[in-house]
């Protein structure tokens, strides 16, 4: 990788707590009931946080694997995004099994076969 396209380490770790944070505030808000942040289907215009959370979490894991280096919540993050079906949890349920997980701090770790 050119020197000139890596960023330096205090900006990635402002985007890591710039990610935390939001991620934190988004999980709470979800986990009491308000729902798109974990699919696309909602819109900018219904939870602007949300849609802005996905894409910081997407940048971010791009340029830490320029780095060859992994965030733990923000991997977890864009995986539960991806879970779409009926037989899936509901996001609130979702982000409190989430937040769980994280308190627990076993985010990185492997799951369970079903988290619900």
């Amino acid at each position: 990788m050119d020197p000139r396209d890596a960023m330096e380490a205090t900006q990635v770790d402002t985007l890591n707590s710039a990610f935390g944070e939001q991620l934190m505030a988004c999980l709470d808000e979800c986990a009491r009931g308000r729902r798109g942040l974990f699919s696309e289907m909602i819109g900018e215009q219904e939870w602007p946080e949300a849609a802005r959370l996905r894409q910081l979490a997407v940048a971010l894991q791009a340029v830490l694997a320029q780095q060859e280096e992994r965030n733990a919540l923000c991997d977890e993050f864009l995986d539960l995004c991806t879970m779409h079906g009926e037989n899936h949890p509901g996001e609130p349920r979702l982000a409190r099994t989430f937040l769980e997980r994280i308190e627990r701090g076993e985010v990185g770790t492997p799951t369970e076969e079903k988290l619900w």
